[in-house]
């Protein structure tokens, strides 16, 4: 009697375990769309950041030493 019930009681809680397990690779998987989504909605303006980076970093490498402020 006593086995039949610890054997119950231990597949209700793998029962419950699977359940948990498959609520977290539910959010995991929400959770990767949405990244997913974000990354797309923000790669226009990661290009134009990227672009804009460029842009002045080759004004800056176009100057002479003598222009600009130096500090002392």
């Amino acid at each position: 009697m006593w086995v039949a019930v610890s054997v119950a009681l231990g597949f209700a809680g793998l029962a419950v375990l699977a359940w948990c397990a498959f609520r977290v690779w539910l959010g995991v998987r929400s959770l990767g769309r949405e990244l997913d989504r974000t990354r797309r909605r923000l790669q226009p303006r990661r290009s134009a950041l990227r672009d804009e980076l460029s842009r002045l970093q080759d004004a800056r490498s176009s100057q002479t030493p003598d222009e600009g402020v130096r500090s002392a």
